[in-house]
């Protein structure tokens, strides 16, 4: 007797999966093989704001301070949750903007959770500019951050807590914990 349980693509029925987290909380990486298990199209928003405005990030933020950057965020947020069947790495400040939550929750939002040790040593490692970590004391300005986003972060639908795992297990991680979320398709429906 063949196997009728839906696959976990079926159940998603093309709902987008939304990663947000602190930037060096792996969204991109993690995102990456995520989408390739699933059979799904993977966006990086950050990648697409650059196209969008045709230079860097640090470049936008230099011409157009934080404000320009978070406006042309929820442009480019806007667009990429008209498709569906994807899996979105967000930039790390796309929470703070309330307009963009209504576009998040038409997916699956997951916070991906890097214990803050963690963070820090990701991005001292990691030669990528964060603009809102030019300062004297990044560590303070990333403890800052974390602190004004974590409430935000905490109204995701799923909370993935990383300690060291590889993106490829942070992946599977998500893939078992991701049904749960998910209304049995078996259960008499309702409407």
């Amino acid at each position: 007797m063949a196997d009728s349980t839906p696959t976990l693509k079926q159940r998603l029925g093309g709902r987008s999966l939304y990663l947000v987290g602190m930037m060096g909380s792996g969204k991109t990486s993690t995102g990456r093989p995520l989408a390739e298990r699933l059979g799904y199209g993977f966006v990086d928003a950050d990648a697409v704001i650059e196209q969008a405005a045709g230079c860097s990030i640090p470049e936008i933020f230099d011409r157009d301070g934080e404000a320009g950057f978070r406006s042309l965020e929820s442009q480019v947020l806007s667009a990429i949750s008209q498709r569906h069947s994807l899996v979105v790495a967000t930039g790390g400040g796309v929470v703070t903007q309330p307009e963009n939550w209504g576009l998040l929750h038409s997916g699956i939002v997951i916070w991906l959770d890097v214990v803050p040790d963690q963070l820090l040593q990701r991005l001292n490692a990691d030669s990528t500019v964060r603009p809102l970590l030019q300062t004297a004391d990044p560590e303070a300005a990333l403890n800052a951050l974390l602190n004004e986003r974590r409430p935000l972060y905490a109204e995701a639908d799923l909370t993935v807590v990383i300690n060291d795992e590889t993106p490829e297990a942070v992946a599977d991680g998500i893939l078992q914990l991701v049904p749960s979320l998910l209304k049995d398709p078996t259960q008499r429906r309702t409407d």
